[in-house]
């Protein structure tokens, strides 16, 4: 009855030429007011999605990031019935990328791959982000994370942890370690373990861990602490020795190697981990529906042996418990950067 009385107020009052076209405009507009009334938002919400979303990958293609993004993108492509499409944003330091979606509308169609560079080591030693890394976002889904390894070159003479500390430290000054950039979790993980042991280590910023890797076979630097993933292929080739990888236990890729608590070093948990994250309010209903569904991608073994041939191990966590570990970790690397003197560009 109200939709009736609606349509004939419509047409009463709509010009002479409105009037003519009749139907089609009265219906078009009933259509957006239908839109605009209550309950209308939740009915969004139960059709979502019904058009493409977007997942921005603060990352050049090729990367980590880029292949979370994807394989993700895929799954959710598959169960939700609409394409998840990847839109690659690189630069400093995925801030732009982080700040556009900051800045996007809440409703469930953009989304971006949050890492540990955007959401976790970034906000601890950059003052001026354009973003917070907390308030300005929904967790949605932690996806996993890969450890990272201390590695050194084949120059140096040693093979554990304990041996290389005892040269470390009978060798001042020659014992160098590449970064990918100054407050890196490469970088940060370092200086945590110089606290720790006491080794006199200088970091050498690169603009890329590969950098890092050219200059080491060089004989320019000694020592690089990069996400495993990055350093798997070298240390398979022969050119560095692993010592120790962070976590709570050994990396079933490299069985041998021990971690930094077996090592005798408490506290090296680090990880290069990876989720998906949205604007700040989006409703609670997409949320769920989006944390649902990937965590029913994460359990499937095809997904898990795809993640593990890159040494990357799922982590499903509930959307609260991973806002809580995005919390914990930028406080964790804001210690660390504070007690070392470390603030970024």
């Amino acid at each position: 009855m109200e939709i009736l009385v609606l349509r004939s107020m419509m047409m009463r009052w709509a010009p002479y030429s409105l009037r003519r076209a009749g139907g089609a405009w009265a219906r078009g507009v009933l259509v957006a007011v239908a839109l605009s009334a209550p309950g209308a938002s939740a009915l969004a919400q139960d059709n979502y999605p019904n058009r493409p979303v977007k997942i921005i990958a603060p990352q050049a293609p090729g990367g980590g990031v880029d292949l979370v993004a994807r394989t993700i993108a895929d799954r959710l492509s598959i169960a939700m019935g609409q394409p998840f499409v990847i839109d690659n944003q690189a630069g400093a330091g995925g801030a732009i990328a982080t700040q556009m979606t900051a800045r996007a509308k809440p409703d469930g169609y953009t989304l971006m791959v949050g890492y540990v560079a955007t959401h976790a080591t970034n906000p601890a030693v950059k003052k001026n982000l354009g973003y917070d890394a907390v308030k300005d976002f929904t967790p949605i889904a932690m996806i996993g994370g890969t450890p990272n390894l201390l590695v050194v070159t084949r120059a140096v003479p040693v093979n554990t942890l304990q041996e290389f500390v005892v040269y470390a430290k009978a060798n001042p000054g020659k014992v160098d370690y590449g970064t990918s950039g100054v407050g890196t979790l490469n970088h940060l993980v370092m200086e945590q373990f110089k606290r720790a042991s006491g080794v006199p280590s200088m970091a050498v910023p690169y603009r890329s861990i590969g950098q890092a890797f050219t200059d080491a076979m060089g004989g320019q630097i000694q020592v690089i602490f990069p996400g495993l993933a990055a350093a798997l292929p070298h240390v398979r080739s022969g050119a560095f020795k692993p010592l120790a990888v962070t976590g709570d236990k050994r990396h079933p890729l490299l069985p041998n190697v021990p971690t930094f608590k077996e090592s005798g070093y408490e506290g090296f948990d680090g990880l290069t981990w990876y989720g998906i994250v949205g604007p700040a309010k989006l409703p609670q209903a997409i949320t769920r529906k989006l944390n649902e569904e990937i965590n029913k991608a994460l359990a499937s073994p095809a997904l898990r042996d795809t993640f593990a041939a890159e040494a990357l191990t799922v982590m499903p966590m509930t959307p609260s418990q991973f806002g809580k570990y995005i919390v914990d970790e930028i406080a964790h690397w804001t210690a660390v950067a504070h007690d070392s003197n470390i603030e970024g560009e």
